[in-house]
């Protein structure tokens, strides 16, 4: 007897065996179970995810005569006719290889006609948005006014190549990609069915390369059958799809936690001699950061696929600040690798850049020594982002009025009025203000700062006076504005001589872009 692909042997037959859409499954029976059915149904999404599968196992479902919970029985005269080929009133085309106007027009001729066994007619055409423009136009007739008794599913990967006319005259349903915990639980079942023996390693690893299609991980499960002659491990696996196993990367990481530039590189050259895709290697890394983000952020995270023991150290060793940024330079330096001069070098330098641009902790400086061989492109984070450097602190000379302010809690156009004020006098009865005469007064706002001054003084009476006159007392806005022209000052002389700016500057001929550095404030200053 012939070998049978196991994509082919484990195709679901009903909608309990489908893997993964049980938003799609839950509609259609729901439809059968209330004789809800529609003319035209569309299913979309990625490859090797069901949509041709739940297509006909629906075919088989309004054709039933004799529907187990909605489910076809698979034991009927039309069941087993449409599971061996042979069903006359199940039409079933592929538009890639029949797209032409007339091909279409062939296939609909015989609409009109009744069933010749079951219910209905069904007509399944996968990869519809192949159709040409014409195909589509003679299709829409029909789906205009379709006759009782014909069904029409659809199949595409790509529905925004079909028109709106058909769009909108079908039940849409968009099936989604399958996740590795999914694909994972169904080969463990059918090997176990199989009678084969496997590492659950291995399993996991050819679940992710299925990327989301549940088609593909058979696929690849059969490849890795033949590949290990009937034993899946997960060294015959890492060969078969050129990846590499989680030690080494593990060691690249705890090497970055260590800050240990020369392990890391020592480690790459490794993986080259091993025949390694730096592209896999690298997104490794980021699938390691993001599980290790996640332990920080929520401790009882189970997560199966990774090394516990390493997750936990790096969670420890390392800030939730420094994964971020390592994360997002992993992401971006993705974009790089097929830019670089080889995929060695552009993975040398994702990972200097995360050595160089570890944030350093407060109070504690250090310098980031940094290959004099490495590439000048590992200065792009630092002119794309503005350096901030948090200033000194000075003390103000105002100890009175300024402080009043504060205390009074002001805000918004009262603040900014009193602000521009300068305090001439103050006693139980009266509080006189001086301010320059080019600003404006507003009523509103000073009723605002005299009832918050009646507050502050605990005078009800009080009454406040505005006098419009030029004085020499310095108002708090002109202290804030001298206050921040020194923070300036401050940031820009920190970054000159900071020595981590001045290695850049003497190994990479570095420039401080200019209007880049800006001092942090804090909120009260803002």
């Amino acid at each position: 007897m012939n070998y049978q692909v196991l994509a082919r042997k484990w195709r679901p037959h009903n909608f309990k065996e489908v893997v993964g859409q049980e938003h799609v499954v839950q509609s259609l029976i729901n439809g059968l179970q209330h004789n809800r059915l529609h003319h035209a149904y569309l299913f979309t999404g990625t490859r090797g995810v069901g949509k041709t599968t739940l297509a006909r196992i629906l075919a088989k479902a309004i054709n039933c005569e004799n529907l187990q919970d909605n489910n076809p029985c698979d034991t009927c005269v039309t069941c087993m006719d449409i599971n061996e080929g042979r069903f006359l009133d199940l039409i079933e085309v592929d538009a890639a290889s029949r797209s032409k106007v007339e091909d279409t027009r062939d296939l609909l001729d015989n609409v009109q006609y009744a069933p010749n066994q079951g219910k209905y007619k069904v007509y399944i055409i996968d990869e519809v948005h192949m159709l040409s423009g014409h195909s589509f136009n003679a299709l829409l007739k029909t789906l205009e006014e379709p006759p009782e008794h014909v069904k029409f599913l659809l199949a595409t990967t790509d529905p925004q190549k079909i028109p709106v006319t058909i769009l909108s005259r079908c039940l849409q349903f968009n099936l989604k990609q399958l996740s590795p915990s999914q694909i994972f639980s169904q080969m463990e079942l059918i090997l176990t069915q199989e009678k084969l023996d496997y590492e659950p390693a291995a399993l996991k690893s050819l679940s992710r390369a299925a990327d989301g299609s549940m088609r593909d991980g058979l696929s690849l499960l059969d490849q890795a059958i033949v590949y290990g002659n009937g034993i899946i491990k997960i060294s015959d696996v890492n060969t078969m799809l050129g990846t590499v196993a989680i030690q080494p990367i593990e060691e690249i990481l705890q090497a970055l936690a260590n800050n240990d530039a020369k392990a890391i590189m020592n480690k790459i050259a490794e993986l080259e001699s091993l025949s390694a895709n730096f592209k896999d290697v690298l997104q490794q890394i980021i699938q390691v950061l993001h599980r290790t983000a996640l332990s920080q952020h929520i401790p009882n995270f189970i997560d199966d696929n990774f090394n516990k023991e390493l997750i936990d150290n790096l969670a420890k060793q390392l800030s939730t600040e420094d994964i971020q940024l390592f994360y997002q330079i992993g992401i971006l330096g993705q974009k790089d690798l097929p830019l670089a001069p080889d995929p060695r070098s552009g993975l040398e330098m994702v990972m200097l850049r995360m050595l160089t641009f570890k944030p350093t902790k407060k109070n504690a400086p250090t310098v980031v020594e940094i290959p004099k061989s490495a590439s000048k492109e590992a200065l792009y984070p630092f002119e794309a982002t503005k350096t901030f450097v948090t200033p000194k602190q000075h003390n103000t000379t105002d100890t009175s009025w300024v402080s009043m302010i504060s205390a009074m809690k002001l805000v918004g156009m009262t603040k900014e009025f009193a602000s521009h004020c300068a305090l001439e006098s103050l006693d139980d009865n009266t509080c006189t203000l001086k301010i320059n005469p080019n600003h404006i007064i507003s009523t509103k706002a000073q009723d605002s700062l005299q009832t918050a001054l009646r507050h502050y003084t605990k005078s009800p009476q009080l009454k406040l006076n505005i006098t419009s006159t030029k004085t020499t007392i310095e108002t708090p806005a002109v202290q804030i504005i001298r206050e921040r022209e020194n923070q300036q000052q401050t940031s820009v002389e920190a970054i000159n001589v900071d020595s981590n700016i001045q290695v850049l500057k003497d190994n990479f001929d570095a420039r401080i872009l200019p209007g880049t550095i800006e001092p942090v404030f804090t909120k009260e200053e803002q």
